[in-house]
């Protein structure tokens, strides 16, 4: 695989905002057995992927069942293929799987933080004893 197809699989870091309705279609992508099989198979593989023939060797599928799985998984971004001579090379689109992972985790415990915040204020304003008054001087004790 070329650098550039290598650079392309990895995909670009600067695009990393996933809107709710891409994160929607691409876990409906990934909430078939097999789709979730082909997509894992392709991410061990790394960004030089696997053709057609390798994934249906690994996995054991149809060709006309692996394809209409392929062209689902591509349709959600989440996979590419080139396609070099005869032979088509899907892999795991990486910056897209990255982009997915980061919307699912983006709010991870941002409720509990704040609930933690607010009761750690309250827990300190309430150990807070009032200050004792400074004896005159002079006063015996």
């Amino acid at each position: 695989m070329s650098s550039r197809a290598r650079a392309a699989a990895l995909g670009s870091q600067a695009d990393t905002h996933m809107s709710r309705e891409e994160a929607a279609q691409a876990f409906a992508a990934i909430g078939s057995e097999t789709r979730l099989d082909v997509l894992r198979a392709l991410v061990r593989a790394g960004p030089q992927g696997l053709s057609v023939g390798q994934i249906q060797e690994r996995l054991d599928v149809a060709a006309s069942t692996l394809t209409h799985h392929l062209k689902f998984l591509s349709a959600a971004g989440l996979i590419r293929a080139t396609k070099t001579g005869r032979t088509i090379t899907n892999c795991a689109a990486y910056d897209r799987l990255d982009q997915l992972a980061r919307f699912l985790m983006s709010e991870c415990c941002s409720e509990a933080h704040a609930a933690h915040s607010a009761e750690h204020a309250h827990a300190v304003s309430a150990t807070k004893a009032p200050a004792k008054a400074k004896p005159k001087s002079g006063a015996v004790q």
